[in-house]
């Protein structure tokens, strides 16, 4: 048992779960001092949105005309239906057809 608790590798998965929790914690703590209205309360808002884009453009930038493609039908799609589930399988699928037909 002793040597299980010097072991990297435990010692490594204890370090994150601690700092995941210890961030979680700090995030509860200060929730309750964030303003409820105002630039900053509009801009944490707003932040789920801007940090889906930093996610997706890059992606939808590299594959060039077919992911400006599978964007536009993942756009549509969640107007159409409004699922998000569904919109993000069409647009994989158009990206996954794509490549099946050799056409990326």
């Amino acid at each position: 048992m002793p040597e299980l608790l010097t072991d990297p590798l435990v010692l490594a998965i204890a370090g994150v779960a601690l700092g995941t929790y210890a961030l979680r914690l700090g995030g509860l703590l200060l929730a309750g001092r964030l303003p409820k209205d105002g630039p900053v309360a509009a801009g944490l808002e707003r932040l789920p949105g801007i940090v889906l884009l930093a996610l997706v453009v890059p992606a939808v930038t590299q594959l060039g005309v077919l992911g400006a493609a599978a964007a536009a039908a993942t756009g549509a799609a969640a107007l159409l239906t409004r699922s998000p589930l569904l919109a993000m399988v069409i647009g994989a699928g158009v990206v996954a057809g794509a490549r099946a037909f050799g056409w990326a």
